[in-house]
């Protein structure tokens, strides 16, 4: 028995092997969903039973399952459907003590939360473009928000629908923060001319971008490296009027069914170990950790303009639900 006890720990240094399970909610792209939970059962021996969805359909998931929680871990997707879950006590407060290791806008996400959600890792809002498609087409370049405006991108333009996609929700708060709010909204009318599909993720326009299905996507600009990263013929552009950001989130389920299992995640998914799997599975946000290796093809978020967002507005649930009502009254109801 000492001598099987020992291998298990030559297998899994620095984690006790466990038997368990956890229910996984993942909202980043499936490939490193996947990553994640390979190398999360190797390293613990915990079974993990995985979901993805996008940021928002997790969140209404978690909402609907209040009163019997099926999940234990919301990992990934943008913040402001975690605050929100935070906000409304779908999340339970858990203080890792990973957050001395953390970068100061992921514990910043924290302390705003009363420690329900913690950011995990970054990337700035923007669009890509098909090169090959523009040049075919004899378009103008786009280089700012404005610019898609534009009346030669008519059905030319694909986003998410903010209340699926937690991106597509950073770009509505992001027009609000820029213009204002009549002005912001006013931009959103003028855009709906120009899209062709309201997709329910909000990583979907970059691979509709990628393939020629559309000529023009708006999401994360780490998104849209993806595909270039693969050869896609995409031009990744950061508007010049500035942009909005996410801080990726990860959220512990009040009332999960596993919470140890839970903690054991949440912890392990905050070390530079696990965060650099991100890079393996071709994903190019900025890791929350300090000593996780940044890769190389993520946008340098020194480099972009970005506003100065109010995630604390803009994740609450009053605020959120405000505007994606008017967002449908005003915005998708709208004929093309």
């Amino acid at each position: 028995m000492k001598r099987w006890l020992a291998m298990l720990a030559l297998v899994a240094p620095g984690y006790a092997m466990a038997q368990g399970n956890l229910v996984l909610y993942c909202s980043v792209q499936e490939e490193w969903c996947r990553a994640m939970l390979t190398a999360f059962e190797r390293k613990t021996g915990i079974k993990v039973a995985m979901t993805r969805k996008s940021s928002g359909e997790t969140y209404a998931q978690v909402k609907a399952e209040a009163s019997n929680p099926r999940g234990d871990v919301m990992w990934g997707g943008t913040g402001d459907p975690h605050l929100q879950a935070a906000e409304e006590g779908l999340t339970e407060e858990y203080k890792s003590p990973m957050l001395k290791e953390l970068q100061p806008w992921a514990v910043k996400q924290a302390e705003q939360s009363k420690f329900r959600t913690v950011g995990i890792y970054a990337g700035a809002l923007g669009y890509g473009y098909n090169t090959e498609l523009l040049a075919r087409r004899k378009l103008p370049e786009p280089k700012c928000w404005s610019d898609l405006l534009n009346e030669k991108y008519k059905d030319e333009v694909q986003v998410a629908d903010p209340n699926s996609s937690g991106t597509s929700y950073t770009l509505l708060a992001t027009m609000v923060q820029i213009y204002g709010e009549d002005k912001g909204f006013d931009y959103l009318k003028r855009l709906h001319r120009n899209i062709n599909q309201y997709t329910k993720s909000g990583a979907a326009p970059a691979k509709a971008t990628a393939s020629g299905e559309t000529l023009i996507g708006i999401t994360f600009q780490h998104d849209l490296v993806t595909f270039a990263s693969q050869g896609a013929p995409i031009k990744v552009v950061a508007p010049c009027e500035g942009t909005g950001y996410e801080v990726g989130s990860m959220s512990i389920i009040k009332g999960g069914k596993n919470p140890k299992e839970a903690r054991t995640w949440y912890d392990w998914a905050l070390t530079a170990e696990a965060q650099s799997i991100g890079a393996e599975a071709k994903a190019y946000q900025v890791p929350s950790n300090r000593n996780a290796k940044v890769p190389p093809q993520a946008p340098r978020l020194e480099q972009i303009k970005l506003i100065d967002y109010d995630f604390a507005k803009y994740g609450s649930s009053a605020e959120r639900k405000r505007l994606l009502s008017k967002w449908d009254k005003e915005v998708k109801a709208l004929p093309k």
